[in-house]
């Protein structure tokens, strides 16, 4: 977890993400996925850019099954876009160019 990401847990999914304002950005990851690992540094960069203006938030499938399960989550790197607490777009795999195009998109 880098300084510009926040772990975000089953207990803690409604206050950061469903309740926040503006843009979110989730991303629902596992230590053991190396796909997971290698959008990682590309998810703290777009984090670090777009600060004010988008939260990036990382949800550990293993350790809150509950979360993934209410979203559905079936693949890791699973990344979702939430605005004004409501789910608006899915990207599922670790491909940092597209994730870059759907952040643009979602700022804009």
């Amino acid at each position: 977890m880098s300084s510009h990401t926040v772990a975000v847990t089953d207990d803690t999914f409604a206050a950061e993400v469903d309740q926040a304002k503006g843009l979110v950005l989730v991303d629902f990851w596992a230590t053991w996925c190396g796909p997971c690992v290698a959008i990682a540094p590309y998810l703290d960069k777009i984090a670090e850019s777009n600060a004010g203006k988008l939260k990036v938030a990382k949800l550990d499938v293993d350790t809150n099954q509950k979360t993934a399960m209410r979203f559905n989550v079936r693949s890791i790197p699973t990344m979702m876009f939430f605005k004004d607490g409501k789910h608006v777009d899915t990207l599922v795999g670790a491909n940092p160019g597209v994730l870059q195009q759907k952040v643009a998109q979602h700022l804009a």
